[in-house]
């Protein structure tokens, strides 16, 4: 009699654990490792995992949840490897770093973060705020607040008086004399410190501001600001701990001293030119252009009063110059992964940087490929992120039709699932 209840027990939850599968049928979906779209597909998922991927429509037991998206077409969680979850672009910008406590800010970001899931972006790389980002990404992982996976650089480093120096333009008593603790340094033993402060303070990538800034009260966007051997340096320590570099860079003698210096990424990229192109595929070294950033920038200088007029200045030149640059760097072979700047534009519409991907000469798949595929490998979360495969983490979106012929669908984003759960359904 005992051992028929146990076999009772266990055929309950044997069922118990075959009615947590879910089945996603899908009509089309796009393999971003061999750049492919595959028809009638099935996934299926058992907790947060992609367990496997089948041909044609298949379904479970009637305790299983079952996903229909067959006039959808299916793929990996969109990545985006350049956003500020902090922020959104205003002309009261400038004066909120005055009047806004941290709380504030958080609380305002909350917006931000759920705009970024429900797009399509499962994960980002959050480069650069105050820190509440790297609050954001804990409470995030908690399960306390909705957005996407964030991996974050904390506080940005920067040189005395470069972009991401906080300081720069107040008055000489507020002015101070920021180091390390604040992001900002001069010299390799500096380099150090600030690299172990930002792995002390929960960061899981350095974000340095190789040359000068669109967006800072500085003169020169694209002046180098750090020695070669102070890049060196920081790429020295982040590997120690177990970080990449990312490097923001217009200029094109920085953007050298960054790829040299061994930098994972570089940000932006607006004046690259033909010296640096081999450069960058010798060292293997990313680009993500931030195309809408710069167009957004550019628009944003043409409305009076909207940014400081040192800034208005810097977005006309620079702004315009991101694209053309883009198709180039792609047409040379440069690698490639997704990134938008968002914060810098209105949250919520990081899809449209494919659309200007592919104006500049990139296939639409290759552009989604950039988000997925390339984006994982910047990140080096390949083994759990990137694609739909056995395995992986259960990041899966879906836009209806097929956005390899019309890129515009990225903007129509009808299903979302990060890890496992179901944020939007059409």
């Amino acid at each position: 009699m005992r051992s028929l209840l146990v076999i009772l027990i266990m055929s309950v939850l044997t069922l118990s654990v075959q009615a947590q599968k879910t089945f996603i049928q899908c009509g089309q979906l796009i393999d971003v490792k061999q750049l492919q779209v595959l028809k009638e597909k099935t996934i299926i998922i058992e907790g947060n995992k992609i367990i496997d991927v089948v041909s044609g429509y298949t379904k479970g037991l009637a305790t299983d949840k079952l996903i229909d998206l067959k006039t959808s077409t299916v793929m990996p969680g969109l990545m985006d490897m350049h956003v500020h979850l902090e922020h959104e672009t205003s002309p009261n910008r400038y004066l909120e770093g005055f009047t806004q406590n941290e709380a504030e800010v958080a609380f305002g970001s909350l917006r931000f973060a759920e705009l970024s899931l429900l797009s399509g972006f499962t994960s980002v790389r959050d480069l650069g705020g105050s820190g509440v980002n790297i609050a954001m990404r804990k409470a995030v992982q908690k399960g306390q607040i909705i957005g996407p996976r964030i991996y974050t650089a904390g506080k940005s480093i920067a040189t005395t008086g470069g972009h991401a120096d906080p300081t720069n333009n107040y008055r000489k008593d507020l002015m101070g004399d920021p180091g390390p603790k604040e992001g900002v340094i001069n010299g390799p033993e500096d380099a150090y410190k600030a690299v172990r402060q930002r792995y002390k303070e929960g960061s899981d990538v350095i974000k340095i501001t190789a040359s000068g800034g669109v967006l800072s009260m500085a003169a020169s966007g694209e002046n180098p600001q750090f020695t070669e051997e102070e890049v060196k340096a920081i790429v020295a320590a982040a590997k120690d701990y177990g970080f990449k570099v990312a490097a923001h860079c217009h200029g094109v003698e920085a953007m050298r001293r960054a790829v040299v210096g061994g930098v994972s990424s570089i940000e932006h990229g607006t004046l690259m030119d033909e010296s640096i192109f081999p450069l960058m595929k010798q060292y293997g070294t990313y680009l993500v252009p931030t195309i809408i950033a710069g167009k957004s920038a550019a628009d944003s200088a043409k409305i009076p009063g909207y940014f400081p007029a040192m800034v208005a200045k810097k977005a006309s030149e620079i702004g315009p110059k991101i694209q053309n640059t883009f198709g180039k760097a792609y047409k040379a072979g440069v690698k490639i992964a997704f990134g938008t700047d968002a914060g810098v534009y209105a949250h919520g519409k990081n899809w449209m940087e494919f659309k200007y991907m592919t104006e500049a000469g990139m296939p639409a798949i290759e552009a989604i490929q950039s988000a997925t595929w390339n984006a994982a490998d910047l990140m080096g979360t390949q083994a759990i992120l990137g694609s739909i495969q056995k395995n992986k983490l259960a990041d899966i979106i879906a836009v209806p039709g097929d956005p390899t012929k019309d890129i515009e669908l990225m903007g129509k984003v009808n299903f979302v699932m990060k890890d496992g759960v179901v944020y939007k359904s059409k």
